[in-house]
């Protein structure tokens, strides 16, 4: 995982979207975080001091994974940007393919219906 500053990630989203367009995905997460350990928050929390949090982002393609971390200050410049991308990218969202029940219920009531057996009537004595 590499993190990076913020332009370089969106231009390397970009990038993914953009090489994920006919065949692939890109998963994006966002996180809260304040990139400190349990030991380091402990000690601020004690000192009384307040913990900053940022938000963590995370994107991968199954190949590489790049990762920033966005503060107060620049989550709207973010979301503007992130936004726009998103957008740029929309054509290349695909509906999944289901297989359709109803279709295929119809096809499995047809072909049951389509062989007949017959019986021989028994004889009583």
């Amino acid at each position: 995982m590499v993190l990076l500053q913020l332009d370089p990630f969106l231009n390397e989203l970009t990038s993914m979207f953009e090489k994920s367009k006919d065949k692939g995905s890109v998963w994006v997460t966002l996180k809260r975080s304040s990139l400190k350990s349990k030991l380091q928050k402990r000690k601020l929390s004690s000192a009384g001091e307040s913990i900053e949090y940022r938000c963590l982002i995370r994107a991968t393609d199954a190949k590489k994974t790049i990762s920033t971390s966005v503060g107060a200050k620049d989550h709207l410049r973010f979301q503007a940007s992130y936004a726009t991308i998103l957008k740029a990218h929309m054509t290349a969202l695909k509906k999944r393919e289901r297989k359709d029940r109803k279709k295929s219920t119809e096809a499995e009531k047809k072909e049951g219906t389509s062989t007949i057996t017959t019986s021989k009537p028994t004889k009583k004595l």
